[in-house]
């Protein structure tokens, strides 16, 4: 043995001397540990460490090996899967704080906020993710502190406008109403040029309508009925039009004059909840009546007891069974039943200077009062100025809050539609994120982005022309806009059915809920069926025609006096997260939940893990009691609404309602021309979305299969 360690030793001190080479050992070494530290996925230090010969350190290939997984695992929507993933990865560089960044967007899709905030704090105070990340934080912070939508307290600012006129050519003259649509578009009324017209998000004016027949006369306001028709009120035609949803001429409802069903000079409108239409008489001072059909019913607002009558009504909405409307003349706004009966005042006289239109947002009333618009709280009638156009001839008309957070408001005078926004979302911009990236097909990559704005909302009705998308900020190839989410009209649903004992004697109602709802998806999507009880069950996962003979002594899960509602919600939510891009969760049950139904998962947890991922959750009651406080925390903070099983209505809207709610979510392809390394090299994708003065950025990453 010691002969052999000699030898070795010796044949070493030979090759030393024989070689030129072998002299330089140490400088090469220290440019091959550079070279693959350029190579490497990695960087910080523990990362780009070789060995003698220059080969990398085990940690970084397994770091490498376990990171690769969880952006596969993320990608496939198994979130808690690339959690472990990058944990693991942490393990073995502990410094690398890119897989710090990925493991807080792992949390961050889990619905775990609290956590993934904390990630990416620590990786942006290593210099990781710049001012993106920075942004990141704060908006997804400032959610979390405040998630009251209707915020009147906060004044808006002009963000942008659709003007009349571009150079010298009219567009349209005299904006008067305007009605924003699911779409990102909104149809604008011009007095001026009597027409209708659509224009979409980025300002372009899409669909023009002259009105019935013979034309528009002096168009007034524009409102959206129940079922998705058009209403436009023509003040010197003393009638109103409808419209399909599309914006093709319907009929004519009323006529000049001062009987019941006539009209003088009529300008705002409102709908109640049964379909009945009302309307400011400006001519005859007083508030015409008509039915969902178009047949006049009856009039009110002149003198009764202590109400003097109407002067001059103008803006008029309803609201939780009741009728206000505004006078220009009193300056005030009344409060009347349906059947208008004089109830009080919202606001008192001399209020305001000359009202315009009134419409409902929220619990809380926009008013337009020459120059400003005004928030009104419809409990106690405390007025808060919002926005303000200054000192130059003005005279706003129309405010309403459209489809992605801003308040869409016509100047009548300076000719134009502002569209305004509060100052923290121009400053912040949009938070957009690249949520999924497919790339098993690669060179042909898709990619879904996600634009919201600042509170969560969704931004739709972006086009082609509001994104950008490169790879290593080079301009992708082949790049296709291939549509959003928000234009699907199929929803996968998935139902939970209330398994404790508060619902025991309700089996009837349950199994009307389940199967008007079934059929409500007009035989599209997928639907799926969760008892909970003490533990969630998936009872049916399939067509929606195939509960159509459900029974609620068909479901394996017992009754329980300990139902686990939040398993049963993630259950469901894990269930949706690689289905339809519209996806929902409906609550069917007696809306109480017991003492430990969130014990696991807190509310605003789940909420977020809702909210992340896209789905909506709606409850359906079936007594009349409202639902608790936790699902209504639930349900508004994902959009969904709450049903009585027998109301009036029944229950053939949801899917509908459902598919309607906003999905901000885009997708698009294009041609890699990155090379792969045989699938294990990371691939970088960054995204910047633009919308008026508006834009917002992300950047991520993929991983190409393997060869």
């Amino acid at each position: 043995m010691k002969n052999l360690k000699k030898i070795a030793f010796c044949t070493l001190s030979i090759a030393a001397f024989l070689s030129p080479a072998f002299s330089q050992t140490t400088s090469q070494n220290a440019q091959t540990k550079a070279k693959t530290s350029a190579n490497n996925l990695f960087t910080s230090e523990d990362a780009v460490k070789t060995n003698a010969v220059g080969a990398r350190s085990s940690n970084s290939g397994f770091a490498e090996q376990a990171f690769r997984n969880g952006v596969q695992s993320y990608y496939r929507g198994s979130f808690n899967d690339s959690v472990v993933q990058f944990e693991k990865a942490l393990s073995y560089l502990p410094s690398e704080y890119s897989i710090v960044e990925w493991l807080g967007k792992a949390y961050y899709r889990s619905g775990i906020e609290g956590t993934a905030l904390q990630e990416w704090s620590v990786a942006s105070a290593n210099g990781q993710g710049g001012l993106l990340l920075k942004n990141k934080i704060e908006v997804i912070g400032e959610r979390r502190i405040n998630d009251n939508f209707y915020d009147t307290n906060i004044r808006y600012t002009e963000s942008g406008s659709y003007p009349g006129k571009n150079g010298e050519n009219l567009i349209y003259s005299q904006p008067i109403s305007v009605l924003p649509n699911s779409d990102g578009s909104s149809w604008v009324l011009a007095y001026g040029s009597n027409e209708m017209i659509q224009i979409d998000a980025n300002g372009l004016v899409t669909q023009r309508s002259n009105g019935p027949l013979n034309g528009f006369d002096r168009p007034m306001d524009i409102i959206r009925l129940q079922n998705g028709d058009l209403l436009v009120s023509e003040f010197a035609g003393d009638r109103l039009s409808r419209f399909s949803k599309d914006g093709f001429y319907l009929a004519t409802i009323g006529s000049k004059g001062v009987s019941v069903g006539n009209m003088v000079g009529p300008q705002y409108l409102a709908e109640d909840e049964n379909g009945n239409i009302y309307v400011s008489d400006f001519g005859n001072a007083r508030i015409d009546v008509f039915d969902k059909d178009g047949n006049p019913l009856f009039y009110f607002g002149g003198k009764s007891g202590e109400f003097d009558g109407l002067a001059a009504p103008t803006g008029i909405a309803y609201a939780n069974g009741s009728i206000y409307i505004a006078d220009a003349v009193s300056g005030a706004v009344y409060h009347f039943d349906v059947a208008g009966n004089y109830l009080g005042l919202l606001c008192n006289e001399k209020t305001f200077k000359r009202p315009e239109a009134m419409k409902k947002w929220g619990n809380y009333f926009i008013l337009c009062d020459k120059n400003k618009v005004y928030s009104i709280d419809i409990e106690s009638g405390a007025v808060t100025e919002n926005i303000s156009t200054g000192n130059a001839p003005s005279r706003v008309t129309c405010a309403v809050p459209d489809i992605n957070g801003n308040v869409l408001a016509c100047d009548f005078k300076s000719n134009e539609v502002y569209i305004m926004s509060k100052m923290s979302e121009l400053v912040g911009g949009m938070l957009v994120q690249i949520d999924r990236v497919y790339s098993d097909k690669f060179p042909q990559v898709t990619v879904d982005v996600k634009v919201e704005n600042r509170r969560r909302q969704a931004v739709v009705g972006l086009k082609e022309m509001n994104f950008l998308l490169t790879e290593n900020k080079v301009p992708v190839q082949n790049y296709k806009f291939e549509g959003s989410a928000d234009g699907n009209d199929t929803a996968d649903i998935t139902l939970i059915i209330d398994r404790s004992m508060n619902a025991k004697g309700y089996a009837e109602a349950i199994e009307t809920a389940v199967k008007e709802v079934a059929a409500s998806m007009g035989g599209k999507g997928t639907l799926r069926v969760i008892s909970a009880g003490a533990l969630p069950v998936l009872e049916y996962s399939g067509v929606p025609d195939g509960v159509s003979q459900f029974t609620v002594g068909a479901l394996k899960n017992p009754y329980s006096n300990g139902c686990q509602m939040d398993m049963a919600l993630r259950l469901a939510a894990n269930g949706l997260i690689n289905a339809s891009l519209k996806r929902a969760i409906v609550l069917i049950g007696a809306g109480q939940v017991g003492a430990e139904a969130f014990t696991r998962y807190g509310l605003s947890d789940l909420a977020a893990y809702l909210n992340n991922n896209s789905i909506a959750l709606a409850s359906i009651t079936v007594n009349q009691e409202n639902p608790c406080e936790e699902i209504q925390y639930l349900c508004n903070n994902t959009d969904g609404d709450e049903y009585y099983v027998y109301r009036s209505q029944g229950l053939g809207s949801v899917a509908s309602d459902l598919i309607s709610i906003p999905n901000g979510l885009y997708r698009f392809s294009f041609t890699s021309s990155q090379t792969t390394e045989f699938g294990q090299k990371y691939l970088p994708v960054e995204v910047e979305a633009y919308l008026m003065n508006r834009s917002g950025r992300d950047e991520s990453g993929y991983f190409a299969p393997l060869e």
